[in-house]
Order: C-alpha cells, then structure tokens, then sequence
C-alpha cells in the first residue's frame, strides 16, 4: 500500500466517525476540498445523452468495479493510477471521474487535472447518488443490477437504493 493512499484512508477515519449521522452533502462538504467541479447525477444523466466525448473513470478497486459500475465506464483503480492508463483518452474530453461517494474521484480527478485536461467533472455523491436517484448501474457483463459494492458499513449507510454488497 503506498503511504498517499494509507494518508488518505487515515484522514478518511479519523473523519468518519463524525460523519456517521450526517446527511450525505455534509460528509461530502467535510472531506472533499471542490478541486475538482461537480457534476450531479441528473445532469450527467442528460450528459450522456449529449456528449460524443464523454469519458466515465471508474476510480474504486477492482472488486467494487465489479459488481457494479456506471454503463461504458472505464476503470482506473484509485490506489495504482498512473498517468499511462489515460494517455488514449483526447485532451479535449470530458471527463467524469466517480468513486463510491467522490473523495477517491476528486484526487484523481486532480491528477488528471495536472495532466491538462481542461474539462474534468467529480460526480457529485458518486455510485451511491447516482443508485439513490434511481438510475442503472451495470454488472461486469453489462446488465443492469441493483447490486452497489458499499465500501464498508460507515460509508455504506448512505447508500439507500439498491443491494448493499461489502465483499
């Protein structure tokens, strides 16, 4: 485990136990600093409806990728990233990065930031906002499930629509 990643996930719990009863958006407002402009989950819903170039990051771990994810992402895993797993991906995108609830997607949304690309989006609330509005999310063969990998218990309690799934 690399020490930015034990960093995070120290800071991570040392801020959990005082976002266990809150809402969603103040957990979110206490970590994520907004380095990386949100998108909600209705607006990329009409997004990718939209956009020709639209590019969806899949920043969880593989076995969260795996049980569920949004339809056409791609996955680039939060805790290995590296600047090559995006080199094919045109600068002029847009790109929407998304975790669980959008702290692992913000700093690799900062990263791909620092690479030059200019329109970079965190979905705001991440998988779980994205399930609680009610839209699809996709299995590793591409049906649709209602199955959402929770990340753990804490984290988990703000996942309200859906199959909660902890490994």
């Amino acid at each position: 485990m690399s020490s930015k990643y034990l960093l995070y996930l120290v800071v991570g719990v040392l801020f959990l136990p005082a976002c266990g009863q809150q809402s969603l958006d103040n957990a979110l407002n206490s970590l994520n600093g907004q380095t990386v402009d949100l998108i909600k989950p209705e607006e990329l819903k009409r997004w990718q409806h939209e956009q020709k170039e639209l590019v969806l990051l899949d920043t969880r771990s593989l076995k969260e990728f795996q049980v569920s994810h949004l339809k056409g992402s791609e996955f680039v895993d939060f805790e290995s990233f590296e600047a090559s797993n995006i080199m094919h991906i045109p600068k002029s995108s847009t790109v929407v990065v998304y975790c669980s609830v959008g702290y692992r997607s913000e700093r690799i949304g900062e990263r791909i930031k620092e690479l030059g690309f200019k329109k970079v989006f965190n979905l705001y609330g991440g998988l779980f906002q994205w399930k609680n509005k009610g839209y699809t999310v996709v299995n590793n063969q591409n049906q649709a499930t209602d199955s959402v990998h929770a990340y753990n218990r804490l984290w988990g309690q703000y996942l309200k629509e859906g199959i909660k799934v902890y490994d």
